[in-house]
């Protein structure tokens, strides 16, 4: 996020030693360390919250097409059903119609 390189650190650090003073400088850089590694945990809780977030929404997003696919593979094969019955129908009936067309024999 930052690029800051040694030159910066030690400048800031020469710095410190000026306005701090050798006897306040180790208290200040234990306090600023503490800081620093609270805006780490806070950031790491913040992106585990995100990622999670994240995972949970495409687990949603999944479910929500998996119900749809299930909708549709139920109304393909409800309609094959229907195509089956109608062609059994009219095979019914065909065969029907075949045997009533049929010449009787006498007795």
């Amino acid at each position: 996020m930052f690029d800051v390189g040694f030159s910066e650190l030690l400048m800031v650090g020469l710095v410190a030693l000026l306005v701090l003073g050798p006897e306040k400088l180790p208290r200040a850089a234990r306090l600023a360390g503490l800081w620093v590694g609270k805006a780490r945990s806070v950031l790491a809780v913040a992106k585990a919250e995100i990622k999670q977030e994240l995972a949970a929404e495409e687990m949603r997003q999944l479910m929500q097409q998996n119900i749809i696919a299930g909708e549709v593979q139920k109304a393909l094969d409800d309609t094959r059903s229907a195509v089956e019955d109608i062609n059994f129908n009219i095979q019914a009936a065909t065969e029907a119609d075949q045997h009533d067309d049929k010449p009787r024999s006498a007795g």
